[in-house]
C-alpha cells in the first residue's frame, strides 16, 4: 500500500486512522502504544512521530509506503 504524502509530514496516528487501518484514532494510538508500528524496521512508540517521504510504516502484515 502506498501513501502520497501532500505536505511536508503526516502524524504516525493520523496516518494509521486516515487509511482505515482502525474505526477511531484511539484505536491508533493504542496500536502505536503496544509497540505493534514499524517505522522504516524499528518499532516506532511516538504517536506524533512526523513521517515522510520514503519511510516505510508496517502495521501487522500491512505495509505502507510513503511517496
Amino acid at each position: 500500500m502506498t501513501y502520497t504524502l501532500n505536505g511536508a509530514f503526516i502524524e504516525l496516528h493520523k496516518l494509521i486512522k486516515l487509511l482505515d487501518l482502525v474505526d477511531t484514532g484511539g484505536q491508533a494510538k493504542m496500536l502505536i502504544e503496544d509497540g505493534l508500528v514499524l517505522r522504516n524496521g524499528i518499532i516506532e512508540t511516538r504517536k506524533r512521530a512526523k513521517i515522510i517521504k520514503g519511510e516505510t510504516i508496517a502495521i501487522g502484515d500491512v505495509t505502507i509506503t510513503i511517496v
